[in-house]
């Protein structure tokens, strides 16, 4: 029997993250703290290690600016640290807006929205979509479109800076993954999140599925946020490749089998004997 803390491990590690790097900005704001000063585009960590956000100086490069030596440090550094950790562990462990998103589908499953919502015809690839749309318009109006309308700047600015109207941007993006499109923004979406996708398929942690614990419970593709990742459950004993899976670890917690856990990527496959 998994006790609670094997459930509920991954998500509290995750929502202890999320809470605790809006508490060191938002102490930056009001006491000076130089732990993690900025915002999530662009902060100093310990008032002299650079980061920025890639995404975001690819539309300021697009837009035409020159980017200092200090953004293009930051975006490497970022860049490389989610390559390592799984690009998509931003948008689980780090992004504000998961929690609205999260609580959004955790409602819909518990009032079964789903059995009397129609699903809609809606693909994943629209993020990608979106992604390149952002470049293009920042490339012709010369801005960075999509952090000019950002609801994770600005959720985050809110949380840090105090709201304005951008309770109604959370309110939005709640309504609309949990009546309209099951995990619309984030699955659907977000540029963001298709970026960091994009960087998560070259990642070394890795979600493994055991093939011989699994009884093909489904339990992991109820709540996991791209269940299209999942495709291997009951099938075979490989590792989840896909750029677009989160790293929220949640089908880990919730699979009674030990079937599914983290795993470092071969980079080397064993050459067999005699080759």
């Amino acid at each position: 029997m998994r006790t609670l803390w094997n459930k509920y491990r991954y998500l509290m590690f995750r929502r202890t993250t999320q809470i605790g790097l809006l508490f060191l900005y938002f102490g930056a704001n009001m006491w000076g703290w130089e732990i993690l000063m900025g915002n999530l585009s662009s902060s100093l960590l310990f008032g002299m290690i650079p980061l920025s956000d890639p995404y975001a100086a690819l539309q300021m490069l697009a837009a035409g600016a020159l980017l200092a030596t200090d953004i293009i440090v930051g975006a490497l550094i970022i860049t490389v640290f989610y390559m390592i950790i799984g690009g998509r562990a931003f948008c689980s462990w780090v992004c504000p807006v998961n929690i609205v998103t999260d609580a959004a589908a955790l409602l819909r499953r518990k009032i079964g929205v789903d059995e009397f919502a129609k699903r809609q015809p809606a693909s994943r690839n629209m993020r990608y979509w979106v992604l390149a749309l952002s470049l293009i318009i920042s490339f012709l109006m010369g801005i960075t479109a999509f952090e000019f309308i950002s609801p994770i700047s600005i959720l985050h600015r809110g949380i840090i800076f105090g709201f304005g109207f951008g309770w109604a941007a959370v309110l939005i993006i709640f309504l609309f993954d949990l009546l309209v499109l099951k995990n619309g923004w984030c699955g659907h979406i977000c540029p963001l999140g298709g970026f960091y996708s994009l960087v998560g398929k070259f990642s070394l942690i890795r979600v493994k599925h055991t093939q011989e614990n699994c009884t093909e419970c489904m339990k992991c593709k109820v709540v996991c946020p791209e269940q299209q990742v999942l495709y291997m459950i009951g099938k075979e004993s490989i590792p989840v490749l896909s750029g677009e899976c989160t790293n929220c670890a949640r089908c880990i917690e919730v699979c009674d089998d030990n079937a599914l856990g983290f795993s470092i990527r071969e980079l080397v496959k064993n050459k067999k004997v005699g080759d």
